[in-house]
């Protein structure tokens, strides 16, 4: 089973799938790859340029490779704002889309307290941008359509 665990940023999404997911699962959590791909003392949130392409190159043939195996283990997606085209792929791998959303108020004050240089603004895109359904709250295990 594919799991597309969507939220704003500072929602609780590796926190959700922490909580659900198995040992033996595979978790695709652009923020952890990173991280494990930067010297030591490396910020959780802040990465170069160079380092983000690397990780999105290393996310993309994660995911190609994951959905080979969603007939024997189970994954899990972090995608905070997916686009039309990764919407469209994730319904028909028959993905369950997860919200986790614990309300805007409490996303901005955890935004505030990581001190990222422009994470309220991607903090408000969410949100503007979220689906209609959305309500605040986690929703687990919500299958929605975009």
């Amino acid at each position: 089973m594919l799991y597309v665990v969507t939220g704003p940023p500072g929602a609780g999404k590796s926190s959700w799938i922490r909580a659900h997911a198995k040992p033996t699962d595979i978790v695709i959590d652009l923020d952890l790859m990173a991280l494990a791909m930067a010297g030591p003392g490396a910020d959780h949130h802040a990465h170069s340029d160079v380092l983000l392409k690397v990780v999105h190159r290393a996310r993309f043939a994660a995911l190609n490779e994951a959905y080979q195996h969603l007939d024997t283990t189970d994954v899990y997606v972090i995608h905070t704002q997916p686009s039309p085209k990764a919407r469209a792929k994730y319904k028909r791998l028959k993905g369950k889309v997860i919200v986790v959303d614990p309300g805007r108020d409490v996303v901005m004050q955890r935004v505030r307290a990581m001190r990222q240089p422009g994470m309220e603004a991607v903090v408000t895109r969410w949100y503007n941008r979220r689906p209609k359904a959305a309500s605040h709250g986690v929703m687990p295990q919500r299958s929605r359509d975009w």
